[in-house]
């Protein structure tokens, strides 16, 4: 099998360099499709056309409904075609992120820009959209033919946004280093449709090296609503390194327990990243529990205040039937369990689930 990664075209990264847009995509095209919902319109929509204007680049603005389902995607791919427009640009979090891809991807492959409002999660920089049902639970995971051609992420923008979103991403991000590892060991093929090089490796363990030394200072960044210098290791590592190194590193239990609590109408209100730092927990009860690192990540967690029980994540009365539900996915030969190994029984992921609770609790 070959070694293989997957980049964005060019990911630049600041504080005020929204401002910057019209210099960076002069060669991308004349008239640009800017998807995103009405408030991230009125947070950035003005920087965002001034930008354009100074380019002498037209634009056009499409409401995005705050999901990525398969009737959503319709719908923009049908405004994109009467706009006269020739280039796609996504503008928020990860499901415009990711219906903006979408809509690239099925109109053959449309210079693509993207521009991250928050750093709840690794989608900016991948050639990966996420496509969910209308009760939110991952359908389809659409794979691009090459990876966005810009990636623009304003610091000053990331450090207004809420800080649970923040968290989030912490949360997403900090998964990357452990399920990258563990597919390497595995020999599991990621996808680029390989096996990890070393720099996506390295990439990866960076991504936790700068989450660990940086996350809790970057917190009170947002906290302020200021950008710092912390704050840029941060999101650098939560956009730009996590979204390397799950799309060429590999994804394993963090994001199949993430994926099967969807499937619990308790647990919809959680974001993401908030579901896949538990799933984290979980793989690490999987892989033994290390003594120099599971509670060094469990005091992490804590800090980032993010989910480390089942209360938290809103599943306050824990019974068998739910839970062997999410393990029955989770362990599904489809999900990305199988890439720390492939014979994780129900019973085994149940015992993990209950355990890892068990020790947030502790």
């Amino acid at each position: 099998m070959a070694y293989s990664i997957k980049l964005p075209g060019k990911y630049v990264q600041g504080a005020g360099e929204l401002k910057n847009l019209g210099l960076n995509v002069k060669k991308l095209g004349s008239k640009f499709f800017i998807l995103c919902t009405p408030s991230n319109q009125k947070r950035v929509g003005a920087v965002i056309e001034e930008s354009l204007k100074s380019v002498e680049k037209e634009y056009v603005f499409c409401d995005f409904s705050g999901a990525c389902t398969k009737a959503e995607i319709a719908r923009v791919m049908e405004e994109y075609q009467a706009s006269g427009c020739d280039a796609v640009v996504g503008v928020g979090g990860g499901t415009a992120v990711d219906t903006a891809k979408a809509v690239s991807e099925n109109l053959g492959g449309l210079p693509l820009i993207i521009i991250p409002t928050v750093a709840s999660n690794d989608a900016p920089c991948s050639g990966v959209a996420v496509i969910y049902n209308e009760e939110g639970v991952v359908i389809k995971s659409l794979m691009l033919r090459r990876n966005p051609d810009l990636v623009l992420v304003d610091t000053a923008v990331i450090a207004a946004a809420p800080l649970r979103l923040f968290g989030a991403g912490v949360g997403d991000a900090l998964a990357t280093w452990f399920e990258t590892r563990a597919c390497r060991a595995s020999g599991a093929k990621n996808m680029a449709h390989g096996k990890c090089t070393n720099t996506a490796y390295m990439m990866s363990k960076l991504c936790y090296d700068l989450l660990m030394e940086y996350g809790p200072e970057a917190r009170k960044s947002v906290q302020a609503g200021e950008p710092s210098e912390a704050l840029e290791n941060v999101v650098e590592a939560g956009i730009l390194l996590s979204g390397v190194g799950f799309e060429s590193g590999g994804l394993c239990v963090a994001h199949a327990v993430n994926d099967s609590l969807a499937l619990l109408p308790q647990v919809h209100g959680m974001y993401h990243g908030e579901k896949v730092a538990f799933g984290l927990m979980v793989q690490l009860v999987l892989e033994g529990e290390n003594p120099d690192e599971l509670p060094k990540i469990l005091a992490f967690l804590k800090e980032m205040e993010l989910p480390v029980t089942l209360a938290q994540l809103g599943i306050t009365d824990p019974g068998e039937e739910d839970l062997r539900k999410v393990a029955e996915a989770a362990v599904s030969p489809k999900q990305f369990s199988k890439n720390l190994r492939p014979d994780i029984s129900v019973d085994e992921m149940v015992a993990a689930i209950r355990r890892a609770d068990e020790i947030g609790r502790g």
